[in-house]
C-alpha cells in the first residue's frame, strides 16, 4: 500500500537517531505499517540501520535482536543447542502467525510485539518462555516481562521515546519440555486461541493462554496440575473477549480442551 501521509524516511545509525520528531515513527519490517492507512505518520526512521546481532547464545539464553525477522528465528530454531528442546516452540508459534513466507521474511519479533495484537504469535512464544523485553528508554533502560508489556488488544506500557532493543529467553525456559497448540475457526483463519505448557527441569510447570484473552494469560505450578486444577486455572481467567472471529465462551472452552491435551502430552 502507498501510505500517502509520508513524506519523508531516514535511517537510524545510532541511538540518538532514534528520537522521533513530531509525526516520525519507527519502523523495523514495516508488514504492519504498510498494511494500512497512518494518517497521523509523516516520516518513517528505520531501526534496520542500527545493525544490532539478530542473535545472540549465551549460557543465560537467548537475546533476540527487535529486529531480527520471523524467518531467521524459525531458522535458528532447527540447530538451537541440543538441550534447549523448548526451541521447538518458534516454529509453532511462527506457524500460528497469519502470515506467508514472504511476511516471515521481513516482520520482525520486535514488531509483532510491539503491534501486541491479542493473537501476536512472537507474544505468545515469548510468554510461554518467560521473556523478558529490554527497553531502550530515555530516563533509564529496563526489563521487563513480555507478559507485563502487553496492556490489551493492540497496546503495550510503552511510552514515547521507549524503543524496544531486544527480548532475552532464558536457558531454564528454553530447556523444558514444551508444547504449543493453537485453533481458528477457519482453517487458514487467524487465531482464536494459542495455548502453551511447558515443564521446567525443576518439576515446574507453566500454562499460558494468548489470542483467547485480551492480554497473555500466565498460570504458574509448582508440578504439573492434575486435569481439574488445570482446567478450573484456565477456565476461571479473566479477558477472554468476543470479536468476529469467536465467541469469548467459545475461546474459553476451546483454551480449556488444548490445555487439557497440553497437560496430558507433558504428564
Amino acid at each position: 500500500m502507498d501510505i500517502t501521509t509520508v513524506r519523508t524516511y531516514r535511517v537510524a545509525r545510532t541511538r540518538a537517531d532514534l528520537t522521533c520528531a513530531p509525526g516520525e515513527t519507527l519502523m523495523a519490517g514495516g508488514t504492519w505499517l504498510m498494511s494500512e492507512p497512518q494518517p497521523e505518520t509523516t516520516a518513517f526512521v528505520d531501526l534496520t540501520g542500527m545493525d544490532w546481532p539478530d542473535l545472540e547464545e549465551t549460557a543465560e539464553g537467548l537475546r533476540i535482536a527487535a529486529t531480527c525477522t520471523i524467518a531467521t528465528l524459525v531458522a535458528w530454531a532447527q540447530h538451537a543447542p541440543p538441550d534447549w528442546r523448548a526451541a521447538s516452540l518458534v516454529p509453532d508459534a511462527a506457524n500460528a502467525l497469519l502470515a506467508s513466507f514472504k511476511i516471515w521474511n521481513t516482520a520482525t519479533v520486535g514488531g509483532n510485539i510491539c503491534r501486541a495484537f491479542a493473537a501476536a504469535a512472537m507474544v505468545s512464544l515469548c510468554v510461554a518462555l518467560d521473556a523478558e523485553a529490554e527497553i531502550w528508554r530515555p530516563g533509564g533502560d529496563v526489563r521487563m516481562p513480555v507478559s507485563e508489556l502487553i496492556t490489551g488488544n493492540g497496546t503495550t506500557s510503552l511510552a514515547a521515546g521507549d524503543v524496544l532493543r531486544a527480548v532475552f529467553l532464558p536457558a531454564a525456559a528454553l530447556r523444558s519440555r514444551a508444547s504449543l497448540h493453537k485453533i481458528a475457526l477457519a482453517e487458514l483463519g487467524r487465531s482464536g486461541a494459542v495455548v502453551t505448557g511447558r515443564v521446567d527441569d525443576s518439576g515446574a510447570s507453566v500454562f499460558t493462554v494468548t489470542a483467547a484473552t485480551l492480554t497473555p494469560t500466565v498460570l504458574r505450578f509448582a508440578e504439573l496440575p492434575s486435569a481439574d486444577e488445570l482446567a478450573d486455572a484456565v477456565l476461571s481467567a479473566d479477558g477472554y473477549y468476543t470479536d468476529p472471529l469467536g465467541s469469548a465462551d467459545w475461546r474459553r472452552a476451546v483454551s480449556g480442551v488444548l490445555a487439557e491435551r497440553i497437560r496430558t502430552e507433558l504428564s
